[in-house]
């Protein structure tokens, strides 16, 4: 029988009650509580399901999942049922993906302003690319982004970056039309890129100057307007990077993409290699090496991992997937049915085919298959979550 394979949770399990403990003063709520319900996650402490099959009289245990937006073990389902939303919203037309990255000073500074600083990357990356989209000299016409936070690079550092899926051209200003791009070009990256960095900074100064903006470590001195003003001025003569890739091989290839993309956490179990004496070992890429050399081996220490993993928990209640233009919620429905007859096509059907396609009601799938005989297992019985005590601990060790 082969060995398990690692788990976030199992090293939150082994080492995080020591790094709680040394980091009682420097962590969030949010942080413990997402380190809670990984290592919690289908786990007796959450309850479950006794199964048995009808056919062959196995039996299993089910633990119930912890359905945290930052465990690497509850992705899978919610992804699967945000495509299956998103599959009827898909245009015939080619799609492109672009890349809007924040440089590393601002990402020092938005740790601490997480909410703010976030949300204005992806207001300014929507309004960028919706603005020179509507330029006649660049495309002329209104467009739909579908936008994905990220904050992490491969070595688990934080880099704050938003994916941009993007249809191939938009509608028409006047909306009797719709305009494709040039086939294989969407938009320049490098007026992208400029107009991008001139507006973040401009509304990052406004944030400053609202008193909106927290500094902490090495950066109290970011106070003072006039020396917040001289660190922004190294960041308006370099180049922030915007790119574009190639555009997506047909809308099967956008389905694919944002399955891997938009309910991914900082790493995944499948990322970890060992845990043992010398620390946490896992496979990253370098991209500033090329070829075979990008992909690497990178070890930590237990306190040094779940520091960088828990750099990428998000404030509650922030959307790290958001839709703008034609795709924006209020009118996606009738901007994409106003799209789809200017493009003169039917409305989307459901591919009972492709894989991320809801499947017929009469055909849906057994929640719990027999590992045995493949046959549907039937619950038998409930095991209750076990009560959280809430009650502070006694004082000096009193009960």
């Amino acid at each position: 029988m082969g060995r398990l394979a690692l788990e976030v949770a199992d090293i939150f399990r082994a080492h995080g009650s020591a790094w709680r403990q040394a980091q009682q003063a420097h962590m969030s709520l949010g942080q413990l509580k997402v380190m809670s319900a990984i290592e919690q996650c289908r786990t007796a402490t959450l309850g479950g399901h006794v199964l048995c099959c009808p056919a062959c009289q196995h039996q299993d245990i089910a633990y119930n999942s912890c359905r945290n937006r930052h465990c690497p073990k509850c992705q899978a389902s919610a992804a699967k049922r945000w495509l299956e939303a998103r599959q009827a919203d898909l245009l015939p037309v080619e799609y492109y993906h672009v890349v809007f990255t924040l440089p590393a000073p601002i990402s020092a500074i938005a740790y601490y302003n997480k909410t703010i600083v976030y949300g204005l990357l992806f207001e300014i990356a929507a309004e960028t690319l919706r603005t020179i989209a509507a330029d006649p000299k660049h495309l002329g016409a209104q467009i739909g982004a579908t936008l994905v936070l990220h904050t992490w690079g491969s070595a688990l550092t934080h880099h704050p970056h938003v994916h941009g899926i993007v249809p191939g051209g938009g509608l028409s200003l006047d909306g009797e039309r719709w305009i494709n791009c040039k086939r294989g070009f969407f938009l320049s990256v490098r007026v992208l890129s400029r107009l991008f960095r001139r507006r973040f900074l401009e509304v990052l100064s406004k944030a400053h100057a609202a008193g909106q903006l927290q500094f902490f470590g090495e950066y109290p001195h970011l106070t003072d307007v006039a020396a917040f003003a001289d660190w922004l001025k190294p960041l308006r003569k370099c180049e922030w990077v915007v790119y574009a890739k190639r555009p997506f091989a047909g809308p099967e290839a956008v389905l694919a993409y944002l399955s891997r993309y938009t309910h991914r956490v900082a790493i995944a179990n499948s990322r970890l290699l060992a845990m043992d004496e010398r620390g946490i070992s896992f496979r990253w890429k370098d991209y500033r090496a090329k070829g075979r050399t990008r992909h690497k081996t990178m070890t930590l220490s237990p306190d040094e991992f779940i520091r960088r993993f828990l750099l990428h928990v998000l404030p509650s209640g922030f959307h790290r997937i958001r839709h703008y233009g034609l795709l924006a919620n209020g009118g996606r429905r009738d901007h994409l049915a106003q799209i789809r007859e200017r493009l003169k096509v039917a409305p989307a059907q459901v591919d009972s085919k492709n894989p991320m396609a809801e499947a017929p009601e009469n055909t849906t799938p057994p929640t719990f298959v027999c590992p045995d005989c493949g046959a549907a297992m039937m619950i038998i019985e409930i095991l209750a979550r076990k009560p959280l005590i809430r009650a502070p601990p006694p004082l000096g060790g009193v009960p």
